[in-house]
């Protein structure tokens, strides 16, 4: 009991002149932070044990040696693993092949039933492209509407509007609400 008591106290000791002497030696406010979260994530009193937050970790080969006993161990869980992870990426394929294919099909059914509609929902449009009118426009503009119209992608939700949501807002729908006027 007296051994502990005498180690406890040197370690006080220790601890309190170790900080005496740092703090003497920082005056800058900003190293005065610096040095008190330095201190507090990393105690001096266990400099020589392992980080939880940095990199040194002197006792990662023996936790792996415990874990994964042997090479082959080792191998057959790195197999599993890529293993499973190529069953996911074949199942997200799939589903993807699926959409798509979904995708082909209602594309060739609306050029059987409206080919203007079809080439309309087919056509490129650069969105950085603006119109005559649309820059004329622009010019009169203020800087936030200005913003507003040219980070508004063509064809999405104005964002402006609603953020959806599973209940209704308390203020209601934003009636007075307008779109900017956007020439095509």
């Amino acid at each position: 009991m007296s051994m502990l008591l005498r180690c406890r106290s040197l370690l006080r000791a220790s601890h309190s002149v170790r900080h005496a002497a740092t703090n003497a030696q920082v005056t800058d406010p900003a190293n005065t932070q610096r040095e008190v979260i330095r201190r507090m994530l990393y105690p001096p009193n266990i400099r020589s044990g392992p980080s939880p937050t940095g990199t040194w970790r002197p006792d990662v080969a023996r936790a792996l040696q415990r874990a994964i006993p042997s090479v082959q161990a080792h191998n057959t869980v790195e197999r599993a693993w890529k293993l499973y992870q190529r069953h996911l990426r074949k199942k997200r394929d799939e589903e993807l092949q699926r959409k798509f294919e979904c995708m082909r099909r209602a594309m060739q059914e609306l050029e059987v039933i409206d080919p203007a509609l079809f080439r309309e929902a087919n056509r490129r449009e650069d969105p950085r492209a603006r119109s005559a009118a649309e820059v004329e426009m622009l010019k009169t503009c203020s800087n936030a509407e200005k913003r507003a119209i040219e980070s508004r992608v063509r064809g999405l939700f104005p964002r402006e509007v609603k953020v959806p949501t599973d209940t209704p807002s308390k203020e209601g729908w934003p009636h007075q609400w307008k779109p900017f006027n956007r020439p095509l």
